[in-house]
């Protein structure tokens, strides 16, 4: 009987419609769980941007799907871009590679949620598997290969003064003993006389297991 039921003149169950919502949903959640979870966590080893890509890919992609079908008015389609543009300059700033991911996520997201019946599904399935392979390409055999990150706390403040820069990164390396590549200084408290630092080095995997032991001895 709810197959044939309204309820102010919407349907309460399209039963085909339901099933393709279900079908590319799952197919959409599956890529973008191989492509965070599998390549870019395993690389980067942050659990804050594990979890913000899986939300904001579902929050995206079923964005798309239901508003495939519905006529935007200006207004609403501008309230839209003010609310994305609210979070974006209420954010931290993201590095370069996590924008990139957010990029894939989005994009991934949107692509999955609008293919129309112009497009079979062996191309819809071929698109997100030649996604999955660059990504996992790019992240562990091309310009990504042996690169990992770490935020760290830094307690000696006079050393990031521009003329000491040689010395500041000789003493991270000597401090952490890890191959030090590039490091991005963040936020900065001199009440606690320390500074976020974000750490790029080439992965050592006894570094890499150092580090892992210590986090979970913090949680």
């Amino acid at each position: 009987m709810l197959a044939n039921a309204t309820l102010f003149g919407i349907e309460w169950i399209d039963t085909d419609s339901l099933l393709e919502l279900i079908f590319r949903m799952f197919l959409n959640l599956l890529v973008i769980v191989v492509i965070v979870r599998y390549i870019y966590y395993r690389a980067a080893k942050r659990k804050d941007y594990l979890f913000t890509y899986i939300l904001i890919s579902t929050t995206v992609f079923l964005l798309a799907y239901l508003l495939e079908n519905v006529t935007l008015e200006l207004g609403f389609a501008l309230g839209l871009f003010a609310i994305f543009g609210i979070l974006r300059y209420r954010t931290s700033q993201i590095p370069i590679k996590e924008m990139t991911y957010l990029f894939v996520v989005i994009g991934i997201s949107i692509i999955n949620a609008l293919t129309n019946e112009n497009i079979s599904y062996m191309e819809l399935a071929f698109t997100n598997v030649t996604l999955i392979i660059v990504t996992g390409a790019g992240e562990f055999f091309w310009m990504y290969k042996h690169e990992s990150s770490k935020r760290i706390l830094y307690d000696r403040l006079e050393m990031l003064k521009p003329e000491n820069e040689k010395a500041f990164i000789e003493d991270v390396k000597q401090r952490t003993g890890l191959r030090i590549k590039r490091v991005e200084i963040g936020e900065i408290s001199f009440v606690k006389n320390q500074a976020e630092l974000i750490i790029y080095y080439f992965d050592d995997s006894t570094a890499s297991r150092f580090f892992a032991m210590k986090a979970n001895e913090r949680k």
